[in-house]
């Protein structure tokens, strides 16, 4: 589905208090390609993806779409964060309801703990929020993911439903913009 106001994109780069989120850029390929060869990033989405894999086929410039932010802290890229409209559902179920959008996030291990997936998340949902007044962002997570859970907690986010997906129960669970519309 398309939306009638789309996204403009790239914003300019969002500024927290110790963080930057901005459009992609070349020097991210090697960060990007660690997050997704990342074991312990990885645990809860499948598995990492081989190597080899990601050297031939990650664009010199990854994720260049709108929605996808990458994370510096010191001019270092941390972790992204993807604004994606989310898969259609398979017929009879009624998540898509709920809002188009899926916030997804990946940071690399070293960062965890350290308070950087809250403050990137909520400077990334407040622009959103901004940019698409009253539109609502869901998440999914493997309820085994317990840290996870707890972020979307605190970013606002309440549980829809749990269900079973790719041999594990699923935490859904959806933010209302903290904008209305006006």
């Amino acid at each position: 589905m398309t939306d009638p106001r789309p996204l403009v994109w790239p914003p300019a780069p969002i500024r927290t208090e110790r963080l930057v989120l901005r459009e992609s850029e070349a020097r991210d390929r090697a960060a990007v390609i660690e997050l997704l060869t990342s074991p312990e990033v990885n645990v809860y989405l499948g598995g990492p993806r081989p190597r080899a894999e990601l050297e031939r086929t990650v664009p010199e410039i990854p994720g260049r779409r709108p929605g996808f932010f990458v994370v510096e802290l010191d001019g270092a890229a941390i972790g992204t964060i993807q604004l994606d409209p989310h898969a259609p559902e398979p017929p009879g179920h009624h998540r898509l309801k709920a809002g188009e959008t899926e916030l997804g996030y990946l940071f690399l291990p070293q960062q965890w703990g350290r308070g950087y997936a809250t403050e990137a998340c909520t400077a990334a949902l407040d622009w959103f929020a901004d940019a698409l007044p009253g539109e609502p962002v869901v998440l999914y997570t493997q309820t085994a993911n317990v840290p996870s859970i707890h972020l979307a907690a605190k970013l606002g986010f309440t549980e829809l439903e749990r269900f079973e997906a790719y041999d594990a129960e699923q935490w859904f669970g959806v933010r209302p913009s903290a904008t209305q519309p006006g």
